[in-house]
């Protein structure tokens, strides 16, 4: 304990003071955390998951640290990178892939020596995207909720 700490608990205790805890102070509510600046955090957060702090409080008009508060300690929610997957296919995709590979078995149940007629080869693929690092792919998230997901590209 510093020295200038033990002379102000002396003076408090003088003055028959029995408490060490501090005074609550007078003044002006904070309102850049009340309902409706939460309100429209949220809105905004549930629009665009990837949104920065410093983007949020600019679009509500509150400081940076009011944002943080209402993201974190109001709204309970953090920040996490997505998960990094091989391919994540969308659900038509996934139910061509199933017609096509249903197709494929029923030609081979009906010409045996088709497999023998396809021909293979190396493709090469060539995406075009904006890199993106881990931080950009971050997004707010609640508590509980599942850890996003991205496919990756290469």
């Amino acid at each position: 304990m510093s020295r200038t700490q033990c002379f102000e608990w002396y003076s408090r205790f003088k003055t028959r003071r029995t408490s060490i805890d501090e005074d609550s102070q007078s003044g002006r509510p904070s309102t850049s955390t009340d309902d409706v600046r939460i309100d429209a955090v949220l809105h905004l957060i549930l629009q665009n998951r990837r949104l920065t702090i410093r983007e949020t409080a600019e679009d509500v008009g509150i400081s940076f640290g009011s944002c943080q508060e209402i993201l974190t300690e109001k709204l309970n929610m953090q920040r996490i990178a997505t998960k990094f997957m091989p391919c994540v296919l969308t659900k038509d995709q996934k139910a061509n892939r199933v017609n096509i590979s249903q197709e494929l078995l029923d030609r081979v149940s009906v010409d045996e020596n088709l497999l023998k007629t396809i021909v293979t080869g190396d493709e090469t693929w060539v995406y075009g995207y904006d890199v993106e690092t881990k931080a950009h792919s971050s997004q707010w998230v609640g508590q509980g909720s599942p850890q996003p997901k991205k496919a990756r590209m290469s």
